[in-house]
């Protein structure tokens, strides 16, 4: 990847960046944007064949990587990914806390316990146990960046979302908490809110019974002023912005990437 051409705004020669979730979607493209700008990685996710084959591709482009299968709402697990930073690289500059899951589209009513209690595990629990480590290892540096994903469903209702617009506000009150209890030691947190995107996330998900894929995809779209879902580099593009060395008095920010939607 030495045809990349240096910017100071996006150059991060020599950082080392943890990111969860890194076995596809936002997680898989994030890796090879930082890869290509000179980033050493460890990358986790509980897919461990799809997380190998990242691994595999970026170190045939000459990426120093490391990667493990992580099921975040473990804390050993997340606490081992920070140990893995450290062992092999010394160090640990940029933790992007990117692995969650949805769930299928129920009114509240029709949620039930075990759905509920899931979002909170993966979607919570996993952010808040891969921060907790992580800011020791960035405290005891003096800097670091986090970049937690949140999603727009974090910032407003999501009807049919209501688990998950539950754990994504989480999401975006840990962002925010941390961001002030870290910044005297410059750490700065931010979240990334995405609208709907086509990752595997929305590709993937099942459509309501009597409708297919595509007439939801339509509908989610019809919500969006740009009358389209977002693309991943869309929205990778605006992880790596939150990422950059440059970014030093951002923090505590969440930034919605989606086509308009917060400005009605």
């Amino acid at each position: 990847m030495s045809e990349f051409q240096r910017d100071p705004l996006l150059d991060f020669t020599g950082k080392v960046a943890l990111i969860t979730g890194a076995a596809s979607g936002f997680g898989a493209l994030l890796a090879e944007e930082l890869g290509r700008r000179g980033a050493r990685l460890v990358l986790g996710d509980i897919n461990l064949t799809g997380l190998q084959a990242v691994e595999e591709k970026l170190s045939a482009y000459g990426v120093e990587v490391r990667a493990m299968a992580c099921d975040v709402s473990s804390e050993t697990d997340g606490a081992a990914m920070v140990a893995l930073a450290r062992e092999h690289f010394g160090r640990l500059d940029i933790a992007v806390n990117n692995a969650g899951i949805a769930p299928p589209l129920q009114y509240l009513e029709e949620v039930d316990e075990e759905t509920f209690d899931l979002q909170q595990r993966v979607n919570v629990k996993g952010v808040f146990f891969g921060m907790k480590h992580q800011l020791r290892v960035m405290r005891m540096q003096g800097d670091g960046v986090i970049l937690n994903v949140s999603s727009m469903a974090g910032v407003g209702g999501a009807p049919k979302a209501s688990s998950y617009s539950a754990a994504k506000h989480s999401v975006v009150g840990l962002t925010r908490t941390a961001a002030v209890e870290y910044a005297r030691h410059n750490v700065r947190v931010n979240a990334v809110c995405p609208f709907y995107t086509l990752t595997p996330m929305i590709t993937d998900m099942q459509a309501p019974e009597g409708a297919t894929a595509d007439q939801m995809r339509a509908v989610f779209a019809a919500g969006c002023p740009m009358k389209r879902l977002g693309k991943p580099e869309e929205v990778v593009s605006a992880m790596l912005m939150l990422c950059s060395p440059a970014l030093t008095y951002v923090t505590g920010q969440t930034l919605a990437v989606d086509g308009g939607v917060s400005a009605f």
